[in-house]
């Protein structure tokens, strides 16, 4: 019996503790719980510190692709600054007044050769034909005895001359005048001439120049003109001797220009263009001048003349539109220049005449310096 109870004791027991082993891990696992749950609610002693923001990224600018459907704002551009050069192309109009007023004092000088410039007053009946250059020209002139004190010159010549930015590279020449020469008042007496000078039609092309900001414009326009002079002449010669011949003048001229209006050729860069209406150029001359002739042994003749020329009432036809500067009108003052010639004849045989001269100016532009030189034969009879 005691047997049987002890038994049931120990089983007892061994079955206390292995209750006991199963309900504490539960227990600690249940405190375990509790402990964490107040570290997450619980209130705490110590003052938190609120959590510091980032700051705000920067999208970086998202490009433009109009291929991928986007609309792209338009492009801000900034405008280029203006082209100046308006005040420079209206100046250059004043240019073109200085080669048409040379254009008429050239003309005038070609024409004087036609009317024996480089020949003695008084001598017999001639008529030569001649080459030039410098300006290129190419005619006939000669002189005709009508009474035995009164002489017809006369020439017709083509020529082409260039000076001063301008070419004329087209121009019919005729000249006349009639000469009074009183030679029953012996050696020493006074003559007198009065005449013309006509280029009805010349074919020729101006230049114009100007800077802008951009760079240099450079222009040439042709169009057509006429020119026309009149004069009268008086003057004394001396016969010195068989050799020799002496005489002073003073012309009074007249001189007229015709120009037909044009523009300004189509180029690729001409901002400030012009155009130039049709108008006539006027101007008036006084030369006082003298000549010397004299026969080098039996065979060369020689002939110098020259002389002072002054312009006044001097009026430019120009009349030009330029773009940018409006209506330009420029003004001529009055010139001043020396003219001077020359020949030297070699007599081939009787009545022939071989002649070598030369003709121009020399002064201040519009002027300036010019020469134009030549090849004649010459027949007296």
């Amino acid at each position: 019996m005691i047997k049987i109870v002890r038994s049931l004791v120990i089983a007892f027991a061994v079955a206390a503790v292995c209750a006991f082993a199963l309900k504490a891990p539960q227990a600690h696992a249940q405190s375990g719980g509790a402990e964490s749950e107040c570290f997450e609610n619980c209130p705490s002693s110590q003052p938190t510190t609120p959590p510091t923001q980032a700051p705000p990224t920067q999208q970086a600018p998202v490009e433009c692709n109009p291929y991928e459907g986007g609309t792209c704002p338009p492009p801000v551009s900034t405008p280029p600054p203006p082209v100046t050069g308006a005040d420079s192309s209206g100046a250059s109009i004043g240019g073109l007044a200085g080669q048409r007023f040379n254009q008429m004092i050239t003309n005038r000088v070609l024409g004087n050769v036609l009317l024996g410039v480089n020949e003695q007053v008084n001598c017999s009946d001639c008529v030569s034909a001649f080459g030039s250059a410098g300006s290129f020209s190419a005619g006939l002139h000669g002189r005709k005895e009508l009474t035995s004190n009164l002489s017809l010159l006369a020439g017709l010549a083509y020529t082409q001359y260039s000076e001063g930015g301008y070419h004329v590279t087209s121009a019919p020449i005729g000249a006349f005048a009639l000469r009074y020469d009183f030679t029953d008042w012996g050696s020493s007496r006074p003559f007198f001439d009065i005449g013309t000078i006509l280029t009805p039609y010349e074919k020729v092309r101006y230049s114009r120049n100007y800077t802008t900001s951009l760079g240099p414009v450079s222009l040439e326009s042709s169009t057509n003109s006429s020119n026309y002079a009149v004069y009268g002449r008086a003057g004394y010669m001396n016969r010195l001797s068989q050799r020799d011949e002496v005489a002073a003048s003073i012309e009074v001229w007249q001189l007229w220009q015709r120009v037909a209006g044009y523009a300004d050729p189509a180029t690729a860069f001409n901002p400030f263009d012009a155009t130039v209406s049709s108008g006539t150029d006027r101007t008036n001359l006084v030369k006082i001048g003298g000549q010397w002739t004299h026969l080098f042994g039996s065979s060369v003749e020689g002939n110098i003349n020259g002389g002072y020329v002054h312009s006044f009432a001097t009026h430019s036809g120009i009349v030009a539109a330029v773009t940018g500067d409006g209506v330009v009108t420029p003004t001529m003052g009055d010139q001043g220049w020396f003219e001077y010639g020359g020949r030297l004849g070699f007599r081939i045989t009787q009545g022939w005449v071989a002649d070598l001269f030369v003709n121009g100016t020399l002064g201040p532009q519009p002027v300036g310096n010019t020469i134009h030189g030549g090849l004649g034969l010459r027949v007296n009879y």
